[in-house]
């Protein structure tokens, strides 16, 4: 594919990032607000847990992705027999050159779908943490680049528990967002059983962009203006998780970076390069929520989350931004 220019200005990453959302658009229909989540996760450099039936657009959803951006996907299914160097990769003995070779394992590529992560045993899930970090494997004590852009869209059934093992926090920590795909509307359903009768409309997807150009945009995002009041606003939130008595985990340093770091591709998205207290606020409950913990007590009480954060949100006064 043809190199693009670089994006120089915020009025033109946004429209890259029109160009994907519209793009992507064509095979996940009528789920506008889960693929923006989605694509501000990929120029925040972060990783979506989608928690949803089946059936709902996951899988198309990475795919699409993928093929907006030219770039490669893989999926891993994660099974109970799953091994680690099914995702990481393996070095194999070549027996004409007497050496070993390094076999690459599917999260090499630039978005990995994890399918059904939870069905893995904790040791395979924590094959991902390396990776989902820091963009590398290690495998015998080499180190190992992965692509980028480089993004895991893991899903998981929130309703079949059986022969699941829940995510532990510290791999819920390092997910940016958590979203939900949702049904379509009536009229949105109707067009997919018009349009993708026979196929799921991905292999006629064209790339609107490459690898190289999204790695660009990305560090455009990272420049986005964060005013010194709206990062002590971060900190009041996070500091609000921590004190709530209905919660034994609050907010993690990783995900006040995290908050901030989603803002700033939101606000790019939409043409601005800086972000407001409204960009926080519509991010705070995709961000937040699944790295709290709630007490035993609360959990009793039918307390949830999504609750404790909107308590959160009204409790920490938004600061007055001068620049």
């Amino acid at each position: 594919m043809a190199a693009h220019p670089e994006p120089t200005t915020d009025a033109s990453f946004s429209q890259l990032f029109d160009a994907l959302l519209t793009n992507v658009e064509h095979v996940v229909q009528g789920k506008r607000q889960a693929v923006h989540l989605a694509l501000v996760a990929l120029f925040a450099e972060g990783h979506l847990l989608i928690e949803d039936v089946p059936g709902v657009g996951k899988t198309s959803l990475a795919k699409a992705i993928a093929a907006s951006i030219d770039g490669h996907w893989h999926r891993i299914q994660f099974t109970p027999d799953l091994l680690p160097s099914d995702v990481t990769g393996v070095a194999v003995w070549n027996r004409s050159t007497n050496t070993f070779e390094f076999r690459p394992g599917g999260v090499f590529a630039n978005v990995v779908l994890a399918d059904e992560i939870n069905r893995a045993s904790p040791k395979t899930q924590s094959a991902l943490l390396e990776a989902m970090e820091e963009q590398q494997v290690t495998v015998d004590s080499t180190t190992y680049a992965l692509p980028r852009p480089f993004m895991v869209i893991a899903t998981q059934n929130p309703i079949e528990l059986e022969g699941t093992y829940a995510l532990p926090e510290a791999q819920l920590d390092r997910f940016l967002m958590r979203i939900t795909m949702g049904y379509p509307s009536p009229a949105a359903e109707i067009a997919i059983l018009e349009h993708h009768g026979r196929s799921d409309g991905v292999e006629q997807l064209q790339p609107v962009t490459d690898a190289a150009e999204v790695a660009a945009a990305i560090e455009l995002c990272a420049r986005v203006h964060v005013a010194p009041q709206l990062r002590g606003y971060i900190v009041d939130l996070a500091t609000a998780t921590r004190r709530h008595p209905d919660l034994a985990l609050g907010l993690s340093p990783r995900g006040a970076l995290a908050l901030q770091r989603a803002a700033r591709a939101l606000a790019a998205s939409v043409g601005r390069d800086y972000i407001i207290p409204d960009d926080l606020k519509a991010l705070a409950y995709n961000v937040l929520e699944h790295r709290l913990i709630l007490t035993p007590d609360a959990q009793v009480r039918g307390v949830t989350t999504a609750a404790v954060v909107q308590a959160v949100l009204a409790s920490v006064a938004v600061p007055p931004v001068t620049g």
